[in-house]
């Protein structure tokens, strides 16, 4: 067995999928014709989204996400914070934590996209 992919539940699955290409480069490997959802090519899992609306649909009641009192969050790993927390901010990105080297030699920052899903930028972690 292995994890396929993940779903997020937005409120606008295209502007999402666009925030999540220029921010972190992730290429675009599918979006439905209805704008309903979309999946991100981010390495052997990938990253999804859905409509709320369409999740209505199906009878199910998402949540909007909240960055100040996360259930979750995305990781990104990148040799260089910095840069790619840059890239992030100038894709639309808001601050939540500047790079901080953590006890652990990894180096981690944060942001929330514009759909306030939190996102961690990280260095990997070494053994």
């Amino acid at each position: 067995m292995k994890l396929g992919y993940t779903i997020l539940y937005v409120e606008d699955v295209p502007r999402t999928v666009a925030f999540y290409n220029q921010a972190f480069g992730f290429d675009t490997r599918f979006l439905h014709e209805t704008g309903d959802f979309a999946e991100l090519a981010t390495g052997t899992t990938a990253l999804a989204f859905s409509s709320r609306r369409l999740m209505q649909t199906l009878g199910k009641s998402p949540q909007v996400p909240d960055p100040d009192h996360p259930c979750f969050e995305i990781a990104v790993v990148t040799d260089d914070v910095q840069a790619a927390l840059e890239r992030a901010l100038a894709a639309g990105a808001t601050l939540r934590q500047t790079p901080e080297e953590m006890p652990w030699g990894q180096t981690v920052a944060y942001v929330s996209d514009p759909e306030g899903f939190l996102v961690e930028i990280c260095t990997p972690v070494s053994a």
